[in-house]
């Protein structure tokens, strides 16, 4: 198992990532709450991993903080919640939000993620209430930094939303609500998800 890994991140196009540790470049997926806390593209990176092997493929997600890492794989033990769901529901809301929505028993929102319908959401609420921890909050990030990827953002954005599961209609109108003048991808995804999130 791909605990960790420690090298340099040589790309990241929402939501893949390719690190380099010691000349092996290491494709990753992380969820867009990932993207706000990296460093810009060249620098050193750590990242706490988390392996799923499948008869097709083996893929690593990437995770800042172990909190993050803690929540994807208790989301993983939830009744219909594989990967992609589980990458959606840290992209959709941040592991604050996601507590406090489990918390409050807020279905609504949960229900707002793409691939989480009513059923799932309640089973979320139900499954995952114990398993947080008291206070309903995990620590927060430490930086709020969203470094500006290359190339067209507005297209990139709307690329990462299909690529976490959004309609590409749905992804194309969340971004055309967000002011995009001046903002790289990662800002535009982030406010496009807040603007859907309600």
């Amino acid at each position: 198992m791909i605990g960790r890994l420690h090298g340099v991140l040589l790309r990241k196009e929402p939501p893949a990532l390719l690190v380099d540790v010691g000349g092996v470049g290491y494709e990753l997926e992380a969820p867009m709450t990932v993207f706000y806390e990296l460093p810009a593209v060249g620098e050193k990176v750590t990242l706490h991993t988390h392996l799923v092997v499948r008869e097709d493929a083996h893929l690593l997600y990437g995770f800042v903080r172990e909190a993050q890492r803690r929540l994807f794989r208790e989301l993983l033990k939830v009744n219909g919640v594989g990967p992609r769901v589980a990458l959606a529901v840290l992209s959709g809301l941040s592991d604050e939000e996601f507590c406090r929505s489990v918390a409050e028993q807020d279905i609504a929102r949960l229900t707002k993620v793409p691939g989480i319908g009513r059923k799932t959401a309640e089973r979320l609420v139900i499954e995952m209430r114990d398993k947080l921890p008291s206070g309903g909050a995990l620590p927060a990030a430490t930086s709020d930094a969203a470094p500006v990827v290359a190339g067209d953002p507005v297209s990139e954005a709307v690329s990462a939303l299909v690529a976490l599961g959004y309609k590409p209609n749905e992804a194309s109108r969340a971004v055309r609500a967000v002011p995009t003048q001046g903002l790289g991808a990662e800002e535009i995804i982030r406010q496009a998800l807040k603007g859907m999130a309600g």
